[in-house]
């Protein structure tokens, strides 16, 4: 497992969507995005952190 630093480039990734496809950073190429992480999915704090990003 890698750690990310701030300020620092994301290492190269592999991960599922919810539609089940494989996206990697590649894919991600010229385009902003955010990479959010949460401790838990359901719960009041996930929702309310999320809700930051619309």
């Amino acid at each position: 497992m890698s750690t990310v630093q701030l300020n620092q480039p994301v290492p190269a990734f592999t991960c599922a969507t919810t539609a089940e496809e494989a996206l990697t950073l590649d894919n991600l190429q010229g385009k902003n995005i955010v990479i959010y992480f949460y401790p838990k999915d359901n719960t009041p704090g996930c929702t309310l952190e999320v809700s930051r990003f619309s």
